[in-house]
Parts: C-alpha cells; sequence; structure tokens
C-alpha cells in the first residue's frame, strides 16, 4: 500500500480522500492535548471564548499524548499515544471548530464518529509501542499552554514524516470494526 503524505494544515479534500486502513505521513504541525487540556479548551469553547485557545483548530490535528521527559541532546522524549476515548466527551467541539484530525489509540465513541462525518474529519492511530520512533519524527517541540499541567501540557509539535493508520474516516468507516468482521468466526 502506498504512503499518503500530507502537510498541514489540512483540508477538507486532504481528509476526504483518505480511508481506514490507509498509511499517512504527516509533516508539518501538530499540537498535543489529553484529558485536562481538553477539558479547559471546551470550557472556553461553551464561554464564548474560542479566541483564548491556544490554537485555533481549523484545519488542524491533535495528538493524544504526554510526552516523557526530553533526555539531553533531543527534542522531546517518547511519545507514545494515550488512550483516545478519554477525549471522546470534548473532541466533537473541536471538529466542530475545524479540527481535522486526532491522533491517538482505541476506539472512539459513535458520537465523534458522528462528528468526524458532519465537521469532514478523521481519526489516525499512532503506531502503538514505538514512541521512541515516533519522536524521531517531531523535529521541535514547545509547550504553548497550561504549563500546569505538565507533560499533558498543550505542545506545539514540528514533524516531518509522522507515521499513522487511518482509523476512522470521514464516510463513517471503522477500521476496528472492519477488522473485526474480517476475523470473525462464522
Amino acid at each position: 500500500m502506498t504512503q499518503i503524505r500530507l502537510t498541514t494544515p489540512l483540508t477538507d479534500a486532504d481528509v476526504e480522500k483518505l480511508r481506514i486502513g490507509q498509511q499517512v505521513l504527516i509533516s508539518g504541525l501538530i499540537y498535543t492535548g489529553r484529558d485536562a487540556a481538553h477539558k479547559r479548551m471546551v470550557d472556553l469553547i461553551k464561554a464564548g471564548k474560542v479566541n483564548e485557545l491556544p490554537f485555533d483548530p481549523k484545519g488542524q490535528i491533535i495528538y493524544y499524548v504526554g510526552p516523557s521527559p526530553t533526555k539531553p541532546g533531543r527534542v522531546v522524549g517518547s511519545c507514545g499515544p494515550t488512550t483516545s476515548y478519554r477525549m471522546d466527551p470534548y473532541a466533537p467541539e473541536l471538529y466542530k471548530l475545524g479540527l481535522k484530525a486526532s491522533i491517538g489509540k482505541g476506539k472512539r465513541s459513535p458520537e465523534v464518529i458522528e462528528a468526524m462525518k458532519k465537521y469532514k474529519g478523521v481519526y489516525f492511530a499512532a503506531i502503538g509501542g514505538a514512541a521512541a520512533l515516533i519522536a524521531k519524527s517531531i523535529k521541535s517541540a514547545k509547550v504553548i499552554a497550561y504549563p500546569d499541567l505538565g507533560a499533558e501540557a498543550v505542545h506545539e509539535f514540528v514533524v516531518e514524516d509522522f507515521p499513522m493508520v487511518v482509523v476512522n474516516d470521514t464516510l463513517g468507516g471503522d477500521l476496528y470494526q472492519e477488522g473485526i468482521k474480517i476475523y470473525a468466526v462464522k
């Protein structure tokens, strides 16, 4: 299978052509955020303070990660994905504002899958168990919001050929469900 190369920010056209199971390499800016950061961002959205968000979600990607401490001579520590369902209560609000993709591990709720269909977004799975390999794709990293959250602060990463797989696409496709069908005993 051919790897698809994309550069952020993403457009509707970029994500509409993606299908579950495709391998994607992302270059450009991506942002990080976990539970506490998502809660803060969605609280701002609900309070009508969208202009106070740490970044404009339109066309962007958010990676569900809390990087481990950075070792000397490195850009960032290991960056393995965290379980995505913990962000499911917040994700639809970000997709509504134009977020084009999220990256994590594990399946998404029906509400998040519906938001991806409605607002033209996708969900990528990062390669589990390859946190050190993923970190090599990160060329620079800086905290841009909520430093009090430590590793869970919002970071801005500059990435090159950041590897992932499409798990949910804009048509509602779900790689986890398709995998179950393929291997189900009949």
